[in-house]
């Protein structure tokens, strides 16, 4: 069986910051924006649209989200345990840098972790998590 993982969602309630987010300092490519009842999804991907897919989405679309639900989700949101998502590249030092030279929350600056992988953390615009890992 060939199952590949095409798309992720991650919540975005602020989808212009969001946006200048992975596409400006992380360098994704927006491959769409679609509007529908006052809310946006973008579509984003690396450059040359190959790959996962992320898929930027208003957090409380759903329709069977209560208003109690919304607010536990913002105020998750807010405080970044809500969502998060792990990039890789193979320059960690130099994505790293680009990224914080634009102004981006860092979380966490490179580090070797006791687990085995070398990484970064940012929060998105949305309070998300973004960590980077170092591969190959």
């Amino acid at each position: 069986m060939d199952i590949t993982i095409h798309q992720t969602f991650l919540p975005a309630d602020d989808p212009d910051a969001s946006l200048a987010f992975f596409r400006d300092a992380i360098g994704f490519d927006l491959l769409n924006d679609v509007g529908y009842n006052g809310m946006r999804w973008l579509t984003l991907g690396a450059p040359g649209g190959s790959g996962t897919q992320l898929v930027l989405y208003p957090p409380t679309a759903d329709p069977g989200i209560t208003e109690d639900e919304g607010r536990t989700i913002a105020e998750m949101m807010a405080k970044g345990t809500f969502a998060s998502l792990i990039l890789a590249t193979a320059d960690l030092d130099a994505a790293f840098d680009r990224i914080q030279a634009t102004g981006a929350e860092v979380m966490q600056e490179p580090t070797q972790q006791p687990y085995g992988v070398r990484d970064c953390a940012f929060r998105d615009p949305a309070g998300n998590t973004i960590r980077i890992q170092q591969v190959g």
